[in-house]
């Protein structure tokens, strides 16, 4: 539906139920029509002034009761492939390698003395350019960083091009004094909100960009990522 109608003013999805709970008293459905009713409680832009008729007017259109809106909470956090921070859906999409690894040599510092990788005072690493999709509630936008490989460990470098880079170093910037010299070439929340507003993508308060870009920092590298590395650097060897 894409009209409001006096019946449907909020423009819920319309969902089939698959029959009625055991004490008769609300709907039941599958398990991904529960996640589907559990998102538009929070993506569905609501007036201020309508906040307490949203929850009762969304039971009323599903015919459910509290105890499926918990339910469907915890299918959500069961099954889902997202993430809800806030107001937003944030969704991991698939990572690409960009390039090929290349060799980077680190002197050894001698004042670490348990570092099992040292050899004849150099450590091998390498660097390797990456990008890793991400969707804003649905919408997808790239995330592209240099991966830096020493050792067991990494780090990553990102760039400053797409909304959800800048939205990155906006975030380091606000929290890392070492880099409060920089912070003037940063975008400033009003920008990364005109950016997001452009590809139809509702404002963010800082918080929301804080746990946004703390769940991209989580995600951009996952497990199958991980393998195809572990590939690479044993061909490299």
């Amino acid at each position: 539906m894409t009209d409001t109608n006096p019946y449907n003013p909020y423009n819920f999805l319309p969902l089939q139920p698959t029959g009625r709970n055991e004490t008769d008293t609300a709907n039941t459905y599958a398990p991904e029509d529960m996640i589907k009713i559990y998102e538009q409680q929070f993506l569905i832009p609501v007036p201020e002034e309508k906040l307490t008729e949203f929850l009762p007017a969304l039971k009323s259109f599903y015919d459910i009761d509290n105890h499926t809106l918990d339910v469907s909470a915890i299918i959500f956090d069961a099954i889902a492939e997202s993430a809800i921070i806030y107001n937003h859906k944030v969704k991991t999409g698939l990572y690409e390698i960009l390039g090929e690894l290349v060799k980077e040599a680190i002197e050894y510092d001698e004042d670490n003395k348990n570092d099992k990788d040292a050899e004849d005072k150099e450590i091998q690493a390498y660097t390797l350019e990456c990008k890793r999709t991400f969707f804003i509630n649905e919408v997808e936008i790239p995330y592209h960083f240099n991966l830096f490989i020493y050792g067991d460990g990494y780090s990553t470098l990102t760039k400053k091009e797409t909304v959800l880079e800048k939205m990155y170093w906006f975030v380091r910037g606000r929290f890392e004094e070492n880099l409060l010299d920089d912070t003037e070439d940063n975008d400033s929340l009003d920008s990364i909100n005109e950016q997001l507003a452009s590809l139809g993508i509702r404002e963010m308060d800082l918080t929301t960009i804080d746990e946004v870009i703390s769940y991209v920092e989580d995600s951009i590298i996952d497990d199958a990522m991980v393998e195809v590395l572990n590939k690479l650097l044993d061909a490299a060897e």
